[in-house]
């Protein structure tokens, strides 16, 4: 792919007091990005220089005034400085407002941007909760801040590794709030959006599986209702205009039969029951090095008007600032905005 084909994709820091200018220019250190894409980080001087300096990183960073101006050329980090934080206004492994305020800030740049299709796609470093509602911005994660900020009703959080696939019914809010919206409409909703979700990552005609919510899909009836009146409902309505939807499975089974190749992706009734397998098949923890030996995956926002993906982890506070964190999930999180920005022109999504 020529220089003037390749994708800009935007790259926002994530919370200064976490992992994400880490993560973020040890990817960018991988001559394998810029094969791919024109990368522009969204973020703050001070931080992106001091992970440099802790990782020992033999990169320089290039100040650009528009992203338009991104060069994307392998050895120069090209990114906007926000200009939010000085050295040594922020504590590593602390939540606090003004990360919280600088991070919500990369955030709401990054959107703007792809809105007016100045990028392709917007990466996103993990925030901190804590710090942005500290800051006064009351969001529970970066799936509702894209939702509200593009004006979408319809969405829904998807995961991938490179074994899994999974997409959710809910995410973040109580269990027993996650029960509640189990509803027929919802469910029917999250299964075309995994349609939509699979097809921009490559998949022309997914195989759906969706998961139950009781344990046993509830025996017929014995351990609860919601298969028979909300899901089974959603998934027949779903069959009936062409998606190759099946379901529901029970939950303790449907995962595996997934990673077999029976599905394509998994309809998950909630947070845990999709995050668990997903971060099961793609992490790798070493407890005598008391690191993860592989973190892959990413998190991307299904039913938007652009394109945002993550890495499928959190700040990681408990080793931020000290140069041992992964950055395989934030190149699986850009290979996979690049894909389906390519993807979505392809399938004709504007």
């Amino acid at each position: 792919m020529s220089q003037g084909k390749k994708m800009r994709i935007a790259i926002t820091m994530g919370d200064p007091a976490g992992v994400g200018s880490e993560i973020i220019v040890k990817a960018l250190s991988h001559v394998e990005i810029y094969k791919r894409c024109i990368p522009v980080v969204i973020g703050d001087y001070a931080a992106l220089a001091d992970a440099i300096r802790f990782c020992s990183l033999p990169i320089k960073l290039r100040d650009v005034e528009d992203v338009s101006e991104a060069k994307g050329e392998f050895g120069h980090i090209d990114f906007i400085n926000m200009k939010r934080l000085r050295p040594g206004e922020w504590e590593y492994k602390q939540n606090s407002a003004k990360c919280g305020e600088a991070c919500f800030q990369y955030v709401i740049y990054g959107i703007k941007q792809a809105m007016e299709g100045k990028v392709q796609a917007v990466v996103t470093a993990p925030i901190s909760k804590e710090s942005i509602n500290m800051a006064g911005h009351h969001y529970s994660g970066h799936t509702e801040i894209f939702a509200d900020y593009t004006g979408t009703k319809d969405f829904a959080m998807l995961l991938a590794s490179r074994t899994l696939r999974v997409i959710h019914v809910s995410t973040h809010c109580s269990l027993r709030e996650a029960c509640d919206r189990v509803k027929k409409e919802r469910v029917l909703k999250v299964i075309r959006l995994a349609q939509e979700g699979m097809r921009q990552l490559g998949y022309p005609h997914p195989k759906i599986g969706v998961a139950g919510l009781n344990p046993h899909c509830s025996e017929n009836g014995l351990f609860g209702t919601e298969e028979e009146r909300e899901i089974l409902p959603a998934v027949e309505e779903a069959r009936k205009e062409g998606i190759d939807v099946t379901g529901p499975e029970s939950p303790d089974t449907v995962f595996v039969k997934c990673q077999a190749g029976q599905y394509d992706i998994v309809v998950a009734m909630y947070h845990d029951q999709g995050h668990i397998p997903l971060k099961l098949s793609g992490f790798k923890y070493d407890l005598q090095k008391d690191r993860y030996e592989s973190v892959s995956g990413i998190n991307c926002t299904i039913g938007l008007p652009i394109v945002r993906t993550s890495v499928d982890h959190g700040t990681a506070f408990g080793k931020a600032g000290e140069g041992r964190a992964n950055e395989e999930s934030m190149m699986d999180a850009i290979f996979a905005g690049v894909e389906m920005a390519e993807n979505r022109k392809d399938i004709g999504i504007k």
